[in-house]
This record gives C-alpha cells, sequence and structure tokens, in this order.
C-alpha cells in the first residue's frame, strides 16, 4: 500500500515560475515518482488559478480561498501571511486521518494549534527567515504602504516564530536560517534540506556567449532595486548588450531600459525563452543587496548549473558554499571591472569540473526527497 502524505502549499505550485513554486512543485514530483500518494491542498488567491497539469500528481486536490486583506488586520496579533491561511475546511480536512503533513513555509503553521498532531509527523518546510526577507522588502520599496505593511509584518513574523510548536520538525534552506531558528527562538528540531533547482546535472556551455544578464522576478523590489543598479551604476560605464528578463517589470524600470541603446528588457519570458537567454549569456551579473542574508536564490543555481561566468557580490553568495564558482565585486567599478575582463574570456571546461564538484549531489531532488521521505515516516 503507498504511504499517504498531505502537502499543504502557501500558493499555487504549479507553474513552477518563481523560486517558492519551483522549490514546491519539484518536491511534489519527487514524491510522486517514489511512490508517495500525494493530498494536495493549496490556497488561490492571485491569477494562479487551479491548473489541471496537478491533476497527474496528487490522489486528491483542495483548493482553498485565502483571507482577504482588511484594516482590521492592524489590530491582529499575527502576520497577516499566517493568519490570513488559517482555514476551517482545511483543519477539518487535515483531521480526517493521521497521514504524516508537509507544511510549505511558515505560511501555513497557523493551523497547527487546531491539528491533530498526536502519533503524527509533521514537517515544516521553512521556505527562508521570512522576518529578514520582509525587512528587506521594506528596505527595497518605495511605496510608503508598502514600507508599512511589510515591516509590521518583519516584526510580528519574529514575535510569532517564538511561537512554533516544538514537536514538529523545522527543514531549513541554510545552516544560517537553523541557527536563527536555533539562537533567536530556541527551536531544536531543525534540520538543513537545499532547495530543490529544476537543474539536476550540471550543463554549462563551454565558450563564449554572447550577452550579459539579469534575470529575476521584476516585481519583487529588492528584484527591481538591483537591475536599476546595474542600468545606472555598471552599465553606463561597460558598454556590453545587457539583457534584463523576469516577469512583470515596472514602469520605471521599462523606462530606464529605454533609455539605455545597448540594453534589452524581455517582460515574462516563457521558461523555454529564458532557458535559452541562460545558454546564450556570456556573463550573468546577479548582485543582491539584502543587508540581512536569508535563504538562496535560485537564479544564482540556475545560472551555476546551466550558463557560464558568473559576477555577483557578497550577499548573493554568502553561506552557500559556492563563493569559488563565481567572481565576486564589492561595488559597481568592480563589477564593471570583472564585466570587462570575462567579456572577451572562453568558459572554459575546468570551470565546469568546478562547479561539479562544488554543486555535487547537494541539490540532489532525489536523495533531498527520500531524507523527507525517512523524516515523515
Amino acid at each position: 500500500m503507498k504511504q499517504q502524505l498531505h502537502i499543504v502549499c502557501l500558493d499555487v505550485p504549479f507553474p513552477a515560475d518563481y523560486g517558492g513554486a519551483i522549490d514546491m512543485m519539484n518536491r511534489i514530483i519527487l514524491f510522486k515518482q517514489l511512490g508517495t500518494a500525494i493530498h494536495l491542498h493549496y490556497f488561490s488567491y492571485n491569477d494562479r488559478g487551479m491548473p489541471n497539469e496537478l491533476n497527474q500528481y496528487c490522489e486528491s486536490i483542495s483548493v482553498y480561498e485565502r483571507k482577504k486583506f482588511t484594516t482590521g488586520y492592524f489590530f491582529d496579533k499575527q502576520p497577516y501571511i499566517v493568519s490570513s491561511r488559517i482555514n476551517e475546511e482545511l483543519i477539518t480536512n487535515l483531521n480526517k486521518d493521521n497521514h504524516p503533513i508537509l507544511l510549505e513555509g511558515i505560511h501555513c503553521t497557523g493551523i497547527l494549534p487546531y491539528i491533530n498532531r498526536s502519533n503524527r509527523r509533521i514537517v515544516v518546510r521553512m521556505h527562508n527567515d521570512e522576518s529578514i526577507y520582509y525587512k528587506e522588502l521594506a528596505r527595497a520599496t518605495g511605496s510608503i504602504k508598502q514600507k508599512i505593511f511589510f515591516n509590521r509584518e518583519s516584526r510580528l513574523l519574529k514575535k510569532y516564530a517564538d511561537t512554533l510548536p516544538g514537536d514538529c520538525l523545522y527543514a531549513c534552506v541554510s545552516e544560517k536560517d537553523i541557527q536563527v531558528l536555533q539562537q533567536d527562538h530556541r527551536i531544536t528540531n531543525t534540520a538543513f534540506i537545499p532547495t530543490f533547482p529544476t537543474w539536476q546535472e550540471v550543463n554549462c556551455p563551454e565558450g563564449m556567449g554572447s550577452i550579459c544578464l539579469y534575470h529575476g522576478n521584476l516585481s519583487v523590489p529588492e528584484n527591481e532595486e538591483a537591475a536599476m543598479w546595474l542600468l545606472c551604476r555598471v552599465f553606463s560605464k561597460v558598454r556590453m548588450p545587457f539583457v534584463i528578463a523576469g516577469k512583470k517589470p515596472g514602469r520605471r524600470l521599462l523606462k530606464a531600459a529605454e533609455l539605455c541603446q545597448h540594453t534589452c528588457l524581455i517582460a515574462n519570458p516563457s521558461e523555454s525563452e529564458l532557458n535559452d537567454l541562460i545558454r546564450k549569456a556570456h556573463i550573468h551579473v546577479l548582485p543582491c543587496f539584502n543587508k540581512n542574508i536569508t535563504g538562496i536564490r535560485l537564479k544564482l543555481l540556475h545560472a551555476l548549473f546551466e550558463g557560464r561566468h558568473c559576477v555577483v557580490n557578497t550577499p548573493m553568495v554568502a553561506g552557500t558554499g559556492l563563493e569559488e564558482a563565481c567572481h565576486i565585486a564589492g561595488n559597481s567599478n568592480g563589477f564593471a571591472s570583472i564585466i570587462a575582463q570575462l567579456y572577451h574570456q572562453p568558459f572554459a571546461e575546468e570551470e565546469i569540473k568546478l562547479r561539479k564538484r562544488l554543486l555535487g549531489n547537494t541539490y540532489s531532488n532525489e536523495k533531498n526527497t527520500r531524507q523527507l521521505i525517512e523524516w515523515l515516516w
């Protein structure tokens, strides 16, 4: 008889077109491949719909509405990303049996006080330290309303983490996030499970590419900030062909890209279009301006698995163990200087071997799913 597993997702995991969805969807695929019967639960609250593609991986699928934001939020002691996902129907469905549960993100943990946890294993997949993540969103946004909301969420998330029950296992994406849970919130039942990338083998093209590339979800303030910084501070100094690619770019970024003759902005590329750009690129330019580091950036892994040269700053690679595979710059002049040097330097076989050694089997989705199975049963 198949092992039965409840997976509760904070969002629709398909299409896997941003970091969190990629992480969740690849876990679902591997659980299915390894013979687990999945009872999927997710919240539908945006334009991602209810995709039929999920049916092939799941025994059952339940969809729930996320509570809408109201002004009453400002009297709530729980963070909105948590309180808006406390759903009575979800709680009832999970309490109908005693199958193990995988909760995706701290977002879904508000139901834990209402779930029968006796003789039942529950793993919480911590996508990152959300308190730090929201603090950085507040820093990066130019909207006063968003800044107020993000800062409040950050404060509430830090307090909320102190209330997480100790009888669940918290599977973190980085050792740094484990330290925060253990030292700041006194949660000892933690473990490391890296992110689940789509790319499972290093498949970098040797030789020369033709463009410099920055890619990311451009609707996220920190990614828009990075793209604007590259336009104004780096590619104003080096006249190399520069492509920015990503979802939902804002007007400010679109206008800035139009003013740069050697820059092209590709909005909302398909998965195949983005993969093609990554393989055509000669240099991946990936700065990160978060002062506080949490999680790992999937765009960095994508570039390392399938691209050529990577130029980053310290926050992008801090704590990843991947520093050796990247060229690290400290400021805009450093980025410009390294780009100028690398643009005429072929990407060699030795660098591909280095990436294979560093990435190794750390990001093996099958190995890491088998580890989750050991914890869940």
